[in-house]
């Protein structure tokens, strides 16, 4: 599957100050981590962010948010934000600034 580039970019720019940033190509998208650790990533046109299991858990009961599930089982901890979540500005920048909060809270890897 291909990954909304666009989506990448603007990504990118929000990250673009964070220490430690790298990206690399997985999920069949791209994933932005932050010393090393998942922070975000862009599958299709979905944002894929990482955020401590608890506030995961929370984020499933907002709008636009969905179990991150690429085989059939869920991940603990990580979620989808779609359109509805991210389709603004401030909406994209909340969650991207969420899961690199998140990944930069880690131990480097």
């Amino acid at each position: 599957m291909a990954y909304d580039e666009g989506l990448a970019d603007r990504v990118r720019e929000l990250l673009s100050a964070r220490a430690g940033l790298s990206e690399r190509k997985m999920f069949g998208g791209v994933g932005f981590m932050v010393e090393g650790n998942m922070a975000v990533g862009v599958h299709g046109d979905e944002l894929i962010v990482r955020l401590d299991p608890a506030d995961a858990e929370r984020a499933l009961g907002e709008t636009g948010i969905r179990e991150f599930d690429l085989t059939g089982r869920s991940m603990r901890g990580w979620v989808f934000a779609g359109a509805e979540a991210i389709g603004d500005p401030a909406g994209l920048r909340s969650w991207v600034e969420a899961g690199a909060d998140y990944a930069a809270s880690l131990p480097p890897k």
